[in-house]
């Protein structure tokens, strides 16, 4: 069954002090457009991360969001910039010579500067992280799959009960068609009647109007997109129940239904056949919105 490209994930682990989470949001898109927000720490990653979010998800518009955060001390080291720290005690204090004011800078404030301390991430294992990420984003993935699979198989659902209404319209038009030409021949037939008096309609050759009749019978023809919209019917059934992504092979088969849909109608010359033809392209505008949101 097919999988829409809507879907949320979200995946929460923690390795000994280390804790991950990562959030998944996916929409509909042409192709995979990752946009991935990480802590600095884990630049070493990303390429790694969007490769198995695209080798997992296939299409869609992705955004990953990924917070960390461990409870080791260790981990983070605060520095002190000591020679912009001097630097800005003697400024203060040739400020205090120039004003006449009292000094009263304490470390504590001196601390609240711009970069007089300087916090760093310990040296990292990049291997165990990098190792862990990817343990909670596949967790991630897989909980987005679950929701994209069963969004999908509704889709599916829909878009099949939508072809099986175009196929029912399709066989109305096919029991229709034939008595276009009947009518078309009565109605001639009817003309030439109030046109011509009883003694010249005695000399009209009949064989004429069978001729009228048949040139429009051959322009009005729609036997051969009928039997096309049966074939593509049943490949809509194909694909819809088939594994793996069908968004674009429903959308080129879309246009092909569509096209023959236009052509009976342009070829119809029948008020009962242009209104289940409208009805017809109704349906497929539905159905081409809906389709978009397949992988």
């Amino acid at each position: 069954m097919a999988y829409s490209m809507t879907g949320f994930g979200r995946a929460e682990k923690i390795f000994s002090t280390r804790r991950y989470t990562v959030e998944l949001k996916s929409v509909n898109s042409r192709y995979c457009d990752i946009n991935i927000r990480l802590p600095r720490l884990f630049n070493f990653a990303e390429s790694g991360l969007r490769k198995q979010i695209t080798d997992t998800l296939g299409r869609g518009k992705v955004d990953c969001y990924v917070t960390y955060e461990d409870q080791e001390s260790a981990s983070t080291e605060v520095a002190v910039n000591e020679g912009l720290a001097k630097a800005y005690s003697e400024a203060i204090i040739k400020l205090c010579e120039v004003t006449g004011r009292q000094d009263d800078l304490t470390a504590t404030r001196l601390s609240s500067y711009q970069d007089v301390l300087i916090i760093r991430q310990a040296s990292v294992d990049e291997e165990t992280l990098g190792k862990e990420i990817s343990e909670v984003m596949a967790e991630a993935l897989n909980g987005m799959l679950q929701m994209r699979k069963a969004e999908g198989e509704a889709l599916c659902k829909d878009l099949l009960s939508k072809v099986e209404y175009l196929e029912g319209i399709r066989n109305e038009i096919a029991t229709r068609a034939p008595s276009v030409i009947e009518d078309y021949k009565v109605r001639l037939s009817d003309r030439i009647d109030e046109i011509l008096d009883s003694e010249k309609r005695a000399f009209y050759d009949d064989a004429r109007l069978a001729a009228e009749v048949a040139v429009f019978a051959d322009k009005a023809a729609i036997d051969e997109e009928l039997a096309r919209l049966i074939s593509h019917f049943s490949q809509a059934r194909s694909i819809l129940t088939s594994e793996g992504g069908i968004g674009k092979k429903m959308d080129f088969l879309v246009q092909e239904i569509n096209r023959e849909v236009n052509t009976i109608g342009s070829k119809a010359n029948d008020l009962e056949i242009t209104n289940r033809v409208l009805l017809m392209k109704n349906e497929i505008e539905k159905i081409r919105e809906q389709i978009q949101n397949l992988v």
